[in-house]
């Protein structure tokens, strides 16, 4: 299909060996559009296999979806932990549907685990999709728990909180076997829910509040906001830093790089004063507005957290809203400071968001923000500007960039403006090495 990133064909995956098993998350509730979401979620993970260096191979199953191929399998796993959609993600054996495959494989894999780990206790639990297997569930999980005693000397069994789960799935061919699960991201499959524009700065909130829009399911672009000329290129590093990592979650996002000083400089001409802060939002929204209607976004994500800064107060949101053209949609609204950077340490962002910049949103602004711009106000200010030729002077200078595409780490590639596939694009100078050099993988 025109726009699938190009990966090597499946081939046939082989009746044994190492394989991944990946739970489904919300789409299992979905009804009779389930399969749309599924198909959604399958292309993102073709997606992020892409580069893998090998073949791999992807089959569907009911409410789980099983990968494997000539790569490691932790190099599979590391790769299906960040796609979005999936619930867990768990290493297993791929062995023929026999209680004695079954049984090998369960012996085999605890025996490892107890020479690693001496004296864990265990847990079988069985899920029998095809139900002319010869026990039934619970059966099946007692007969498995007596022969691993019997065979491993005892093992200790924990039905409550044991060291090691290990789970058995039964189809009509083929079981799985595993005892090691990972936590997925869980959500819906990125894209389902339509497009969006992030406006992405360099701290902790706005990277966090794109990953949960994505987990809603929402493919991403970003705009960042420079103050140049006014400040130097750190913001604009970080930015694609911050892209390029957030990327690795959804199939490649462009950033669109905006430099604002000189429209922050006539604001601060025109008398914003105390307003200044809260004026340049406006403005950034409107700049956003307008630039979405180019990447064919259909909402705007911001940061905010009510009440974490002043311009970040009900009254000063309100006004700021008022400039937007979109949905202005704002998933941390609700979070304490520390749950956002938690959360930032657990996606990768954390890292580059804490390095030093210059944030375009202190260029200019005053000793005490309003912690209630009055629209009259605020409208009396932009009066003194032609609006409409600022926010086209902003967009004819954008700055795009493709963050991840030199990488090879597997993205799907970026959509161009009128929707068909983007070729592979050079990182513009500014950021051609920066970026990875600013910071750690």
């Amino acid at each position: 299909m025109p726009g699938e990133p190009s990966i090597p064909s499946p081939r046939t995956p082989q009746p044994s060996g190492p394989c991944v098993l990946l739970k489904h998350g919300e789409v299992f509730l979905k009804g009779r559009n389930r399969h749309l979401f599924i198909e959604r979620l399958h292309d993102n993970l073709r997606g992020a296999l892409r580069g893998i260096g090998g073949s791999t191979w992807i089959k569907p199953g009911q409410n789980v979806t099983v990968i494997g191929g000539e790569v490691p399998q932790d190099v599979l796993v590391e790769r299906a932990r960040r796609v979005i959609g999936f619930n867990s993600v768990e290493p297993a054996l791929r062995v023929p549907s026999t209680v004695q495959d079954i049984e090998k494989a369960a012996l085999d894999g605890l025996a490892a685990l107890r020479g690693e780990r001496p004296g864990i206790s265990f847990a079988v639990r069985v899920k029998r999709r095809d139900k002319s297997f010869e026990m039934t569930s619970s059966q099946f999980e007692r007969f498995l728990g007596a022969r691993i005693r019997e065979g491993l000397g005892d093992l200790p069994v924990n039905l409550s909180h044991p060291d090691v789960r290990l789970s058995v799935e039964i189809d009509r061919k083929e079981s799985y076997v595993s005892w090691t699960r990972h936590q997925g991201p869980g959500g819906l499959p990125v894209g389902s829910s339509g497009r969006a524009l992030v406006l992405l700065s360099g701290g902790y909130d706005s990277p966090v509040a794109a990953y949960r829009a994505m987990r809603r399911g929402l493919r991403c672009d970003f705009v960042h906001f420079t103050g140049a000329p006014f400040t130097n290129a750190a913001s604009v590093y970080k930015a694609y830093a911050l892209a390029r990592e957030l990327n690795r979650y959804q199939p490649g996002g462009r950033l669109h790089v905006i430099a604002l000083g000189h429209a922050q400089k006539q604001l601060a001409i025109a008398g914003a004063g105390r307003l200044q802060v809260v004026a340049q939002r406006r403005l950034m929204i409107r700049a956003a507005s307008a630039l979405a209607g180019r990447t064919r976004a259909e909402a705007l994500v911001t940061g905010d957290s009510l009440g974490q800064v002043a311009s970040q107060t009900l009254a000063n949101m309100a006004a700021v809203d008022e400039a937007a053209t979109l949905p202005v949609l704002r998933p941390l609204v609700g979070w304490e400071k520390q749950e956002i950077i938690d959360e930032a340490r657990s996606i990768g962002t954390a890292e580059i968001s804490v390095l030093p910049d210059e944030d375009c949103c202190k260029l200019l602004a005053p000793p005490r923000v309003s912690l209630r711009a009055g629209l009259t106000n605020l409208r009396s200010v932009e009066k003194r500007l032609d609006l409409d030729d600022v926010v086209d002077g902003l967009l004819r200078d954008v700055q795009i960039m493709y963050p991840g595409e030199d990488d090879g780490e597997g993205e799907a590639g970026a959509d161009s403006p009128d929707g068909g596939p983007a070729p592979g694009r050079p990182v513009p100078a500014v950021c051609a090495s920066a970026p990875s050099g600013a910071v750690s993988p």
